[in-house]
């Protein structure tokens, strides 16, 4: 059966539609108001709300197409299936159906309205924790063997795969590091009242013949679904939301959820039979492109295929980054995308391609997703002057990293004829410094060092690199501290405020002023919005005064829930991030007794009742943040 992408995702939301599922936009890949992550990178992240306290205000039941980026596999991209931005197909079960529906309904989906043969397919389960007091999941195991008792007429569940093997399984037990899911994936890592909850995956089984025994780095290891031989390819997740961090515990939660996804690029190569995604047809006009310019063809070469598949990646994923607001710059989610760009250009370069390569893939990307995200169109200019720009000013850093690279080999020239003896082992600290300074990768110095017969103290720069991994990660995680989706008076009466100060900036500053990122916190607010230029003195003490005064009228936040088609024609209405909101939105107005209004926006994140419980607001910091956006930190003091 002959499929394309763009069909699989409609027949997805169609499908779930009919079993009483509202449909819901994507959210932006930089989340609003949740300061425990960089980017959405998963479905999850919007949704906690629902997860645990609040009823959202469309339905139960919802799926969506979402956007997600994850910046971690940044250096990994290269292989046949990873990708740092990627769509995911989810449905949401919140406080309503569990596992007895959704296990059906995939299976139903899978072989029924795709088509795909059931013997290929292969489900994990969870093998529960004795530390933490989960059991394993055998509920899960019961239904999927139901549902596989036409293709088998004994599914066998088996347990240790990675020790012992396949054993003829076609159900595998594993750890929470495999089949857990959380915001901070495992239990031992997560927050208090965190949910979570033991997850069921499904594989896609491409032959046997793919492990390559004889040539493979696995060729002595057990083969299973989740070993990474290249057989097996995760295509969806079923997440049975149940579990509450408490403590050194969990516990039950009251209202249990379904968590589903799965990976637009991975079920299409299954469906293809392909295990290779760069060769699904939503990179058909990217590698089509990128041949054209190069003179290159994909897949005939490893080198250069890595080098396609680099480009195509990180191109695609900067595009859309760049559509949610995250220009190139050095700060925060931005400095991703500056990486990415720049990781695409130098990769570019392996492929014979010097100039213009980044415009040209970009516009690619906006015409193949512009149907189903058309805000790419809408920002189709904006996206690609920004990445215009940093591919410029990138290529003039290179020329300054080959001066470098030159100074280096010239020092070895010299100590040669000084000392008569041949020196040739750069170290691991001049190596990391053309990587941290410049942005290089180690393969590019190892080539160039190459041609002038040197060598590299690999392991010595693979520790380095460790190390700055490491701490970017540990860096990335302190993000958990904070967390926005709690309802203390403290961290509701500084988003509140967020909403005042927006009211005001829009009025002495520019109309046109949205919202591009918060972080809030107990302790204080940071609030960045786009504007091209420091706010003086003189405004921002009328911001402040104007949150002040608001504050001393004592004046009710009063909560309406309207359509959205309602409030996008109401003009008193503020907002930013438009098309993260469902077809019902929430409305927060601030007004005082006399009825007059000081702050009416879109929101769905809690809010006090009245600014009678606030303390004095004061700005603390205004600051530039990137380009064209600007920050400003505040707090409430008694």
């Amino acid at each position: 059966m002959t499929i394309t992408s763009q069909q699989i995702r409609q027949k997805y939301l169609e499908f779930f539609e009919k079993q009483g599922h509202k449909i819901v936009p994507s959210s932006p890949l930089i989340p609003e108001n949740d300061p425990t992550t960089l980017f959405t990178g998963s479905g999850m992240q919007p949704m906690v709300p629902y997860l645990l306290w609040e009823k959202h205000p469309l339905w139960n039941r919802i799926c969506d197409s979402q956007k997600s980026f994850r910046s971690w596999d940044i250096e990994d991209i290269g292989d046949n299936r990873h990708t740092t931005f990627f769509e995911m197909l989810w449905n949401w079960s919140l406080w309503d159906y569990f596992k007895e529906k959704q296990v059906p309904w995939m299976f139903e989906f899978l072989t029924k309205e795709l088509w795909l043969n059931p013997k290929n397919l292969y489900v994990t389960v969870f093998r529960g924790n004795e530390k933490y007091g989960i059991s394993k999941d055998t509920e899960a195991v019961e239904l999927w063997r139901k549902e596989f008792k036409n293709v088998w007429s004994d599914a066998l569940d088996v347990d240790f795969a990675e020790e012992k093997g396949m054993q003829w399984g076609r159900i595998f037990y594993y750890p929470e590091e495999k089949n857990w899911w959380s915001r901070a994936w495992i239990p031992g890592n997560m927050p208090e009242w965190e949910p979570g909850g033991p997850d069921s995956e499904m594989f896609w089984d491409f032959g046997a013949e793919l492990k390559m025994h004889e040539v493979s780095e696995w060729k002595d290891e057990p083969c299973h679904p989740n070993c990474d031989c290249g057989r097996f390819l995760e295509i969806w997740n079923n997440v049975f939301m149940q579990f509450q961090k408490s403590g050194d515990w969990f516990k039950e939660l009251a209202n249990k959820n379904i968590d589903f996804w799965w990976w637009l690029e991975r079920l299409a190569a299954a469906i293809k039979n392909n295990p290779d995604v760069f060769f699904g047809d939503l990179f058909d006009w990217i590698r089509t492109k990128i041949e054209e310019l190069s003179g290159k063809k994909y897949g005939e070469n490893p080198k250069e295929t890595k080098a396609f598949r680099v480009v195509m990646d990180h191109l695609r994923a900067s595009t859309f980054l760049i559509c949610d607001w995250a220009v190139p710059s050095n700060k925060d989610q931005w400095y991703f995308t500056r990486r990415l760009l720049r990781r695409a250009i130098r990769f570019a370069r392996d492929l014979w391609i010097n100039w213009g390569l980044s415009k040209e893939v970009a516009l690619e990307v906006i015409k193949e997703y512009k149907d189903h995200y058309k805000e790419l169109e809408a920002k189709k200019d904006f996206i690609v002057t920004e990445i215009e720009k940093e591919e410029k000013q990138f290529l003039a850093t290179l020329e300054n990293w080959l001066k470098e690279f030159e100074k280096l080999v010239k020092w070895f020239e010299i100590a040669f004829e000084k000392t008569g003896k041949k020196i040739d082992t750069i170290s691991w600290d001049k190596a990391f410094k053309l990587y941290d300074t410049y942005g290089f990768p180690l393969e590019i110095t190892q080539e160039l060092a190459e041609e002038k017969w040197l060598k590299i103290d690999v392991e010595g720069f693979k520790e380095a690199f460790k190390k700055h991994k490491d701490l970017s990660r540990a860096w990335a995680e302190q993000k958990f501290k904070w967390w926005l989706a709690d309802s203390a008076e403290e961290t509701t009466a500084l988003h509140t405020a967020a909403h005042l100060m927006l009211a005001w900036i829009r009025k002495v500053l520019w109309a046109d002023i949205h919202q591009k990122w918060s972080n809030i916190t107990a302790e204080r607010l940071r609030f960045d919005f786009n504007y091209g230029e420091k706010v003086s003195e003189d405004k921002l003490k009328e911001i402040e005064n104007y949150v002040n005064s608001v504050i001393e009228k004592n004046c009710a936040m009063v909560l309406d829930e309207i359509k959205k088609s309602e409030a996008e024609s109401d003009k008193t209405i503020e907002w930013s991030f438009w098309e993260k909101y469902p077809e019902i939105v929430k409305v927060y107005t601030v007004k005082d007794s006399e009825g007059n209004i000081y702050s009416r926006e879109l929101c769905w994140w809690p809010h006090i009742t009245n600014t009678s419980t606030m303390w004095r607001f004061r700005i603390i910091k205004e600051e530039s943040s990137s380009a064209w956006v600007r920050r400003i930190k505040a707090v409430l003091e008694k």
